[in-house]
Formats: structure tokens, sequence, C-alpha cells
């Protein structure tokens, strides 16, 4: 399976975890956010973007995940009510810590609060199959403007 990540121009020649809190990671706890789709990527980027907006230059990176790789899957079914209001970052943050924490699995495979029926792969790199996890090529990304304004 393909992944993607759009990332900064200057983060684009091998997969970076940066450990900044997100979604589902708390503050110092390194993972990498990847899509399905270049559109969720880019869709993903769009409602995260804050200090540097869409006329930086972007990339996308295209990450190779093994079929026969373990994936830990997190089913939306088993989430609590409303996983997806800012308020409760707190619970999935530490869903994702636990996981990494736990070393289940190189790969985390999380429902999408932007499109619901959608998937990102959250990688750790700390984990002792991520060197299975292939960093395949980076290529130009340049957001649509209308996607902006």
């Amino acid at each position: 399976m393909i992944v993607y990540r759009i990332t900064l121009a200057k983060f684009a020649n091998k997969l970076f975890a940066s450990g900044n809190a997100a979604r589902w990671n708390s503050k110092d706890v390194k993972v990498i956010y990847t899509a399905r789709s270049r559109a969720l990527a880019c869709l993903e980027n769009i409602v995260h973007r804050t200090s540097r907006g869409p006329e930086e230059n972007f990339r996308t990176i295209l990450i190779e995940i093994p079929d026969d790789l373990k994936v830990t899957v997190c089913d939306r079914e088993s989430l609590m009510h409303d996983w997806q209001g800012f308020a409760n970052m707190p619970y999935t943050q530490g869903l994702g810590d636990e996981w990494v924490n736990d070393a289940r699995a190189a790969v985390l495979r999380v429902p999408s609060v932007i499109i619901s029926e959608e998937y990102n792969y959250i990688l750790n790199p700390a984990h002792k199959d991520f060197d299975k996890v292939k960093y395949l090529r980076n290529e130009p990304f340049k957001f649509d403007g209308r996607l902006i304004n």
C-alpha cells in the first residue's frame, strides 16, 4: 500500500517525526502522519496549516507500507462519542501514545476526522519493524488557490 504525506520541501528528503502534539499523539511522542490518498493528505494540510500558508514550497512524499506488515486498526465504532471534537483530543492522544508505548505495530490506521469514510496511517519510527516501511520518493505539490479562498 502506498500512503502520502505532504510536507514543506525542507522536510521531504526523509521520513521525519517532529514530536509536535496532534490528534493521535501528545507532545514529544514522535510519529509520522500519512494519508491513504493524495487528496486526503491535501485536506489534512489545509485544515492544520497555521503559520505557513499554501504559498510555501511543499512536496508529496510517497511511502510504501508492505502488505504483510502488521497494522493496528482503530475502528471508528470503538471510539468514544464525539471523539472528533477538539475537547476530546486528550482521549485520542492517549490512544495513540498507548499504541506507541506498547509497540504493537509500526503502523496505526485511524479514521479521518475530515472525511469519515477515509483513513490516515500513523507511522511509529521507533518500532522494530519501521525499517520495512519504505520512503519511495517525493514529488512537487502545489495547493490550488481555490482551496484556500
